[in-house]
């Protein structure tokens, strides 16, 4: 355990992340055995505040878990899919894919435009009814071992350490909760399991995990710029067609409309900037009219996992297992991971509960790791495994159409032409050099339809208090200046959603194409920071290491 002095609490199950595959996992646990002592640490202040997601939700997870969830007035669902949409875009015009010729599973309708922080919030609700203890503004900091090296714990946070690393004032340790099975639902590249995953290996013999980011606002939009329950998804413009990515335009309840665009975090060029990307996609005149008269009210950003099926790390560990984002169960082409999240976090607590009956304690669930790939998300992903790399590999239009191809053959034959792809490189090792690329001219923001990132930031109610160490921290600053800044020209100043890094000169003047190296000087706006964990991600050198702050920190988003 660790040396620092914590007071403890011990519960038979601990939890970390009250997302969707932790509070799933929570209910569940309550369900087979009300006496099960459970906790779920939530870093954001309340349940919710740091939940980003499209979303379009398949109920799949939900229909098992809560079965009667439609009898409940409160519960989020308001807007059914009524209509679905795909296009490809160009510089000036789009074209419409017919519906008939997508695979079955790409079809939504059955499924909701959602808040996905508001179904957290909602299950939150069912699972402190359940007798859950849910401790929002605990961010979990440290993983605890016992002697034989099982995890028997988390320690949250310490709270009022000042920038220098000293005690403040108003110091508290963090508090140590130990369980006899930990669950691991930090979302996507969670710190814990990024340290888990290389401590037991998890990820030996499995495909590097792919990437994107996610960018989303949320609109209120003009009632005749308003179809409730229509979703909407494109590729193309204004990407290239090597580049990939796409967008989302979901119509939800009361004049909001969700906009959203992803890019492939294995993108090429550094002087690609995903979120000016997204700035862009919104003036194409398919999706500008959409906005005309309306108000941005909300603005975020995420990591979404794209490795899929083939890059799902081993899942169990010595005390515990890894469920949700944490493992990687998004299914890229669908643009979906909650339904997946839930049926894990439900999965995994079923074996917790299984090993709880029989007095097992801290040792490694091999049931719930031989369990996931023949279940419904093992089902789900192995259909459309090979999407992801076929579209790396041959480019937008090629590869979308050679993936669709594959997924049909999967859905009516039950196998893939191409077997099981790899995705090679990691996204980090897929930046290359500036000298091989060109600066990309992006227009300015009109503050109408088009924004800047500082007052996309105000929009997400980030906030952290800025006298504490640094929670981005970088391992060698003399290789950020020599590699990411000479090399590569400084990529953070574009690849963050949020203008946390900055390359300035002497004077405090923006750098941007890797000159002046010697008066070069790395800036980090720790305090704008989104938690969106792209630069932990995509950093060329793997130079960054992403650690929560203090707990509550960070974005508060409402309605996202």
């Amino acid at each position: 355990m660790s040396e620092v002095e914590r007071e403890s609490m011990e519960f038979d199950v601990v939890i970390v992340g009250a997302g969707p595959a932790g509070l799933a996992a929570s209910i569940r646990l309550k369900q087979l055995n009300p006496e099960l002592s459970v906790v779920v640490l939530e870093k954001g202040g309340e349940v919710g505040a740091h939940i980003l997601s499209g979303a379009v939700v398949d109920t799949i997870g939900i229909d098992r878990l809560l079965p009667e969830w439609r009898d409940d007035p409160d519960h989020p669902f308001k807007t059914p899919v009524t209509d679905d949409q795909f296009l490809v875009l160009g510089p000036a015009g789009s074209m419409r894919i017919p519906n008939f010729l997508m695979p079955p599973l790409m079809n939504n309708h059955g499924n909701y435009a959602v808040s996905l922080g508001n179904v957290c919030r909602w299950l939150a609700g069912y699972a402190e009814g359940l007798g859950v203890e849910i401790y929002p503004g605990f961010a979990a900091a440290e993983v605890l071992y016992n002697d034989d090296g099982a995890v028997i714990g988390v320690a949250t946070g310490d709270m009022g350490v000042e920038r220098d690393g000293s005690h403040g004032p108003n110091y508290q340790p963090g508090m140590a909760l130990l369980g006899k099975y930990v669950l691991i639902g930090e979302g996507v590249r969670g710190s814990l399991a990024k340290q888990l995953i290389e401590k037991f290996g998890l990820a030996e013999d499995r495909e590097p995990q792919k990437f994107g980011i996610g960018l989303k606002e949320l609109w209120e939009v003009k009632p005749e710029n308003h179809r409730p329950g229509l979703v909407q998804h494109s590729f193309g413009w204004p990407l290239d067609m090597k580049t990939g990515g796409g967008s989302f335009l979901y119509h939800l309840e009361n004049n909001q409309v969700a906009v959203g665009f992803v890019v492939h975090l294995n993108y090429k060029n550094p002087f690609l900037s995903p979120f000016q990307e997204f700035q862009r996609f919104k003036t194409h005149p398919a999706i500008s009219k959409t906005f005309e008269g309306g108000k941005r009210i909300s603005y975020g950003a995420r990591a979404i996992t794209e490795g899929g099926y083939q890059s799902v790390p081993k899942l169990v560990f010595p005390g515990g297992a890894l469920i949700g984002c944490s493992a990687g169960f998004v299914n890229v082409p669908r643009i979906k991971g909650s339904h997946n999240a839930v049926l894990s976090g439900m999965l995994a607590a079923e074996h917790v509960a299984e090993a709880l009956g029989a007095g097992r304690v801290n040792d490694t669930l091999e049931g719930y790791e031989a369990a996931w790939r023949a279940s419904d998300i093992g089902k789900d992903l192995k259909k459309v495994r090979n999407v992801k790399p076929l579209w790396s590999r041959f480019g937008t239009l090629l590869g979308v159409g050679i993936g669709g191809f594959d997924m049909w053959v999967n859905s009516l034959f039950g196998f893939s032409l191409f077997g099981t792809l790899k995705h090679g490189k990691t996204d980090a090792a897929s930046l290359e050099p500036a000298a091989k690329h060109r600066p990309i001219d992006y227009p300015k923001p009109d503050g109408v339809l088009t924004f800047d990132r500082l007052s996309s930031v105000f929009l997400s109610n980030t906030n952290h208090e800025e006298d504490q160490p640094v929670h981005l921290q970088v391992k060698d600053m003399e290789l950020q200046k020599t590699s990411e800044y000479a090399v590569y020209a400084g990529p953070s100043s574009r690849y963050c959603p949020a203008g946390v890094y900055e390359w300035v000169d002497a004077d405090g003047n923006a750098l941007t194409d890797g000159s002046d190296v010697a008066d070069a000087r790395f800036v980090i706006n720790a305090q704008n920071c989104v938690h969106c964990k792209t630069c932990d991600i995509k950093d060329p050198n793997q130079n960054i290491n992403w650690v929560p702050p203090q707990g509550g920190e960070g974005p508060v988003y409402t309605g996202m």
